[in-house]
């Protein structure tokens, strides 16, 4: 039962989308409606307003770690604690809210990681902020972090269970990213900052 009502939860609070949600609150266009079409922080970031993009990020990644932490807070045990993060991880990507069609899930997954570990959570944007900063590149960036972190985990954590989670999400948040895949190997991937 604790399992079941983690998931439930976790997989309600991940469906809140917060790009869209702010995108209303700054009088912004819907996100879904330029750019990527993506309900995500880096789409924010393509309306030109960095605060409501700050915002976006800061709420979509709220939600994977606030998850954990109420099933922590009512007593869940660890496979239940899990289990709420991974949902709400699953709700930002296929929220109900918005046709099951969500983000990418990178800031979701940030969050879920910070459920875990500070640690783990540090080093893998760590990561991301490294590869981005080379190649300017949000998307390998995203990839990239996504590929080190199920080692990382299984490193700084050695629960098998903290790493099925995660590689579990990471595996989703790869293929969701699998259109980046085909620009980057076509040289048609946009850059952080670069003319839109």
């Amino acid at each position: 039962m604790n399992l079941l009502v983690s998931a439930v939860f976790g997989y309600l609070l991940g469906s809140v989308p917060f790009a869209v949600i702010v995108s209303r609150a700054f009088r912004l266009a819907d996100p879904r409606s330029f750019g990527s079409g993506n309900p995500g922080a880096t789409n924010v970031l393509r309306s030109g307003n960095k605060l409501a993009a700050l915002l976006t990020l800061l709420g979509d990644a709220a939600k994977g770690w606030l998850a954990m932490f109420i099933a922590a807070r009512v007593g869940a045990d660890g496979t239940a604690i899990a289990a709420a993060g991974l949902a709400a991880f699953l709700g930002h990507v296929f929220p109900f809210t918005l046709g099951f069609k969500g983000g990418k899930g990178v800031a979701t997954a940030l969050g879920v990681l910070l459920g875990f570990s500070g640690v783990l959570a540090g080093v893998t944007a760590g990561i991301w902020l490294a590869v981005a900063a080379v190649t300017r590149y949000s998307s390998l960036a995203a990839l990239v972090a996504a590929a080190a972190a199920p080692v990382l985990t299984w490193w700084l954590l050695g629960g098998i269970e903290s790493t099925l989670t995660v590689a579990l999400m990471c595996a989703v948040l790869i293929y969701r990213h699998r259109s980046n895949i085909r620009k980057l190997l076509a040289g048609t991937e946009g850059r952080i900052g670069g003319r839109k």
